[in-house]
């Protein structure tokens, strides 16, 4: 039954894996897309605007009673070189977040007077967070004087994580009240934290395990709190 809980687990995780494949695609939805932003200029206060964005350029509206203005204020090419400058653009947004996450490593503090541990146990969880987008724009000029426009962003969100694993039960976790080891099936919620440049997306996360056997009366990590380094797959 303990191997076959395991083998559940893994299949479970490959499937998700295999779905989010798909979603990798998708990755750039947390990136520079058309929808509703807060414009922040060096001469301006903030502003709504609706962003038209597609590979050559992006379209910028004034947002009237949250709807888009009928005719453009501003255009900023992506692909091309010209003569227009423009002073350093801030571009805000606030939307849902939801993803499908694994925490790499954990940190388990010292219980009971035995060692803290880090682990690599197979896991997979759902995260759904709010999150808070900033995207700068930022014009440079090449030896002839044209312009050209760069578009950096960061990003970092909060929320909750649950999902299954796999754990290793063995003598050390059970303080010898069991002498054979194998990998028991466990329950992980927490909450998370996610930093997200162009370069690379990952978190911080705090949760707690519940192994889904009798053996949880034993395991030393039962609900014990600890804090691991989280990676995910954007799903929306």
């Amino acid at each position: 039954m303990r191997n076959s809980n395991t083998h559940f687990v893994i299949i479970i995780w490959l499937v998700g894996l295999l779905t989010s494949c798909n979603t990798f695609e998708k990755a750039s939805t947390h990136g520079l897309n058309s929808g509703y932003y807060k414009l922040k200029t060096e001469n301006k206060n903030t502003q709504n605007v609706y962003l038209d964005v597609t590979n050559e350029q992006i379209d910028v509206y004034h947002q009237i009673k949250r709807q888009p203005d009928k005719k453009q204020f501003l255009t900023i090419p992506l692909n091309t070189i010209d003569s227009t400058f423009f002073s350093l653009m801030v571009f805000k947004k606030q939307s849902l977040d939801v993803d499908i996450t694994s925490i790499i490593l954990k940190y388990r503090p010292s219980v009971y007077g035995l060692p803290a541990q880090f682990t690599t146990d197979l896991n997979m969880a759902l995260y759904v967070g709010w999150r808070y987008d900033y995207f700068y724009l930022k014009s440079k000029k090449d030896p002839l004087g044209k312009s050209y426009h760069k578009i950096s962003n960061f990003g970092y969100d909060f929320g909750v994580i649950a999902g299954p694993g796999t754990t290793l039960i063995s003598p050390f976790t059970t303080q010898n009240k069991r002498t054979d080891e194998y990998s028991g099936m466990i329950i992980q919620t927490g909450i998370a934290g996610f930093i997200e440049s162009n370069v690379a997306s990952f978190g911080f996360a705090i949760g707690y395990d519940y192994l889904l056997n009798p053996d949880r009366k034993i395991w030393i990590y039962n609900n014990k709190p600890w804090i691991g380094f989280i990676v995910g797959i954007a799903l929306n």
